[in-house]
């Protein structure tokens, strides 16, 4: 049994996925999803995950459509949205609202990201 803590992807690009599991899976439990839709499928299965990053940009739900709809069911875990592309005001507007903890931009800084994760299941 994996006792790791778990951090749930999101992102419609099979790549990414890729990297960030090659980058983290030594650390984390690291649970991936092709879209919002198989994000919400994938928490209701893991329950335990508090770590949540998702991809902003993504067919069908964007990434803050998608952690609108698990925010309101698990309020409790920590949400991140990952941008390939400028901040934008529903970005901005997440992060001000407290939607959103963080955002990181692509391609993420591996350091950056992990120093955030870990203050997160720290604290």
């Amino acid at each position: 049994m994996d006792v790791r803590r778990k951090i749930l992807y999101v992102d419609d690009e099979e790549i990414n996925l890729l990297l960030f599991e090659s980058n983290f899976k030594s650390l984390y439990n690291v649970i991936i999803a092709h879209d919002g839709f198989e994000g919400l499928k994938v928490l209701e299965d893991n329950p335990d995950t508090l770590v949540i990053i998702s991809d902003m940009k993504m067919p069908g739900m964007n990434g803050i459509e998608f952690i609108k709809k698990a925010k309101t069911k698990y309020p409790d875990k920590k949400y991140y949205i990952l941008t390939g592309f400028e901040i934008t005001d529903e970005i901005k507007k997440a992060m001000e609202s407290g939607l959103i903890l963080e955002y990181f931009s692509k391609p993420f800084e591996v350091k950056r990201m992990h120093n955030i994760i870990k203050e997160a299941f720290e604290n």
